[in-house]
């Protein structure tokens, strides 16, 4: 076995002495490993296999979730961080908001955005993200100044948003004020490097899942399985697993089969339609091929979000032979 990479990290406790742990990544024979070794015991295998992004997400994983744990590694940089300017200024504010919330109203938000939702018909974080209302409330605006302050509430969301958000918030007390420069003096170092540690365990926590859902849906596809059987094998809603269908499919992967399978009782009249269309309309958003295609009094027949399901699956199709069509030219 090949030692590719060998850290330290030393982390003090709490007789006053330091315990210390090294970190490695191994080769042998294609097999890429990361072990964690406090001490004398036994390593711990963070991951064992063949794929170097899948090694390095498992990796960085862990490097968060012991940095968070105050461990501090002889070599840094590990986590691709990049210190200071105005990125770390609105991270701050997103810690603030989510270690000071106004957890009274930060659920009379949560309320008027789930009302907002459904009468939008949009699920509740493309209205607003839980991360912003932990800042409203926390903050707590009361004019349309002080809301656009808010990372990520830009004038789009405030133009359709801002007047109603405003009539909750400006009900709620509140201790400071703005502009925002005083978080920075504010927020103690130690949570806000706990916080950016956590945020980080997340994010490669969130790739490793996608990385095995990414296997194991190219892996039902190769054995003929469906999308319903993925619906219950992965257990995400039908939409969600077409985003990664479409995200896979742009990476290069063949859907060929599965579209095969899912479009084989689709009359050729409706698929040349749908292609038509396409080619009339564009094929960027949907809803102007749902109604060519079907119809006020069609897409009433049907569920819709079985018929976009089907658009979406021609769509890959479609886009395909284009570029091909285009290689060939």
């Amino acid at each position: 076995m090949h030692v590719v990479f060998l850290n330290t990290f030393d982390k003090p406790n709490e007789e006053g002495g330091i315990v210390s742990a090294q970190l490695s990544i191994c080769e042998k024979d294609g097999v890429w490993s990361v072990l964690w070794m406090e001490g004398q015991s036994e390593p711990n295998c963070w991951f064992e296999g063949t794929s170097w992004e899948e090694m390095l997400v498992a990796f960085r994983h862990g490097v968060a979730v012991k940095m968070g744990e105050c461990y501090s590694p002889v070599i840094d940089s590990m986590l691709e961080e990049k210190r200071g300017g105005a990125g770390s200024f609105i991270s701050m504010l997103q810690c603030y908001g989510e270690l000071h919330a106004n957890i009274e109203l930060f659920e009379a938000l949560r309320e008027w955005r789930r009302t907002r939702a459904s009468v939008e018909k949009k699920s509740a974080y493309l209205i607003a993200t839980n991360r912003m209302l932990w800042m409203i409330s926390a903050f707590v605006p009361y004019t349309p100044e002080e809301l656009l302050q808010i990372p990520g509430w830009g004038e789009s969301k405030h133009n359709a948003f801002g007047a109603e958000v405003l009539e909750v918030t400006k009900k709620a007390a509140r201790t400071k004020g703005f502009p925002l420069n005083w978080v920075a003096s504010e927020l103690n170092p130690a949570a806000f490097t706990q916080w950016l540690y956590k945020q980080k365990e997340l994010k490669y926590k969130n790739d490793m899942i996608k990385n095995e859902q990414k296997k194991r849906i190219l892996s039902f596809v190769r054995e003929g399985g469906t999308i319903e059987q993925l619906q219950t094998e992965l257990e995400m809603p039908r939409r969600e697993i077409m985003d990664r269908i479409e995200q896979l499919d742009a990476e290069g992967y063949d859907f060929d089969p599965l579209i095969v399978r899912e479009l084989s009782d689709m009359p050729e009249d409706e698929r040349n339609g749908i292609w038509q269309a396409f080619q009339q309309t564009g094929d960027r958003y949907l809803k102007p091929v749902l109604q060519q295609v079907y119809g006020a009094e069609g897409v009433k027949d049907k569920q819709v979000d079985v018929l976009y399901e089907r658009l979406r699956l021609v769509r890959l199709s479609y886009r395909k032979e284009r570029e091909n069509g285009k290689a060939i030219s």
